[in-house]
C-alpha cells in the first residue's frame, strides 16, 4: 500500500501522522449473540481491556465482551462491530432490519464445562458476542436470551482525540491508551521522555501497554500504530508535571 508521511501542528504539539486509507469494513460473517450487565449496563463496567467506567470514558452502553475467536489475547480491544440479528434464521427472537454498533470492551469466557451449543456460546472455535443488554435489546427480544447473528467489522466513531491514561508506579508506566477511532485496536506503542530515545512498549493486558523505564518529571511523546497500519506521533502530549493516575486526551485522531 503507497504510504504519504504529513506534519499536523495542532494546540500546540506536532502528530506526524503516516497515512493510510481509511478503514473499511469487513464481509459480513456469521455468530451469535446474548447480553449482559443490566439493563443499564451497569455491569458491563471495567471488563477485560481495561477502560474502566465505560459511560466515562465514551464507550457507553453500546459495548460487548468477545468470545476467544475474537478477542485475541486483548489485541481486539477497541475494535467495532455492526451486527444484526439474523432473523431469517430466528424470527422469533430477532428484531428485523435493525442493526447496532458495539465496542469491544471485555473478554467472554470459554466455559468448558458446557457444549458449545448450550451454555458453551464462547466456547473456541466460536464466534459470539456478548453484549451489553441495551445494545443487544436493539436488535433482539428480551426473552430470546441468545440469537443468531450477522456481524461485520467496521471504522469506529468517537468524539474528541485519543486518551492516555498514565497509571503505574516508578520504572513502571502503565498506559491505557482509549477512544482510538479508525481501526479502534492498537498494534504497537512507542513511548518517549524529554529526556530519553524512543523505546518499545509491550501489551501488559488489555489496551494497557507498559514501560520500565524512570520518566518522572519528563513529557511524554508516543508512536501509536492501528492495526490496519496507521501510525501517529503524539508529540509531548503528557506534560513534564504529570502525576500517575491523570488522563491526557489529544485532539488528534485516527481515520
Amino acid at each position: 500500500m503507497r504510504r504519504a508521511t504529513t506534519t499536523l501542528v495542532v494546540l500546540g504539539f506536532v502528530c506526524i501522522s503516516v497515512c493510510v486509507n481509511a478503514f473499511v469494513p469487513s464481509a459480513w460473517t456469521t455468530g451469535h449473540a446474548t447480553f449482559y450487565g443490566g439493563s443499564d449496563a451497569s455491569g458491563t463496567m471495567g471488563g477485560a481491556c481495561g477502560y474502566g467506567n465505560l459511560y466515562s470514558t465514551g464507550y457507553g452502553t453500546r459495548t460487548a465482551a468477545l468470545s476467544t475467536a475474537l478477542f485475541n489475547d486483548g489485541a481486539a480491544c477497541g475494535q467495532c462491530y455492526k451486527i444484526i440479528c439474523d432473523y431469517k434464521s430466528d424470527p422469533k427472537w430477532c428484531v428485523k432490519g435493525v442493526s447496532v454498533t458495539v465496542t469491544a470492551t471485555n473478554f467472554c469466557p470459554p466455559n468448558y464445562a458446557e457444549p458449545n451449543n448450550d451454555g458453551g456460546w464462547c466456547n473456541p472455535p466460536l464466534q459470539h458476542f456478548d453484549m451489553a443488554q441495551p445494545a443487544w435489546e436493539k436488535i433482539a427480544i428480551y426473552s430470546g436470551g441468545i440469537v443468531p447473528v450477522l456481524f461485520q467489522r467496521v471504522p469506529c466513531k468517537k468524539h474528541g482525540g485519543v486518551r492516555f491514561t498514565i497509571n503505574g508506579r516508578d520504572y513502571f508506566e502503565l498506559v491505557l491508551i482509549s477512544n482510538v477511532a479508525g481501526a479502534g485496536s492498537i498494534q504497537s506503542v512507542s513511548i518517549k521522555g524529554s529526556n530519553t530515545g524512543w523505546a518499545s512498549m509491550s501489551r501488559n493486558w488489555g489496551a494497557n501497554w507498559q514501560s520500565n523505564s524512570y520518566l518522572n518529571g519528563q513529557s511524554l511523546s508516543f508512536i501509536v500504530t492501528t492495526t490496519d497500519g496507521e501510525t501517529k506521533e503524539f508529540d509531548n502530549i503528557v506534560p513534564a508535571n504529570w502525576q500517575f493516575g491523570q488522563t491526557f486526551s489529544s485532539p488528534v485522531q485516527f481515520t
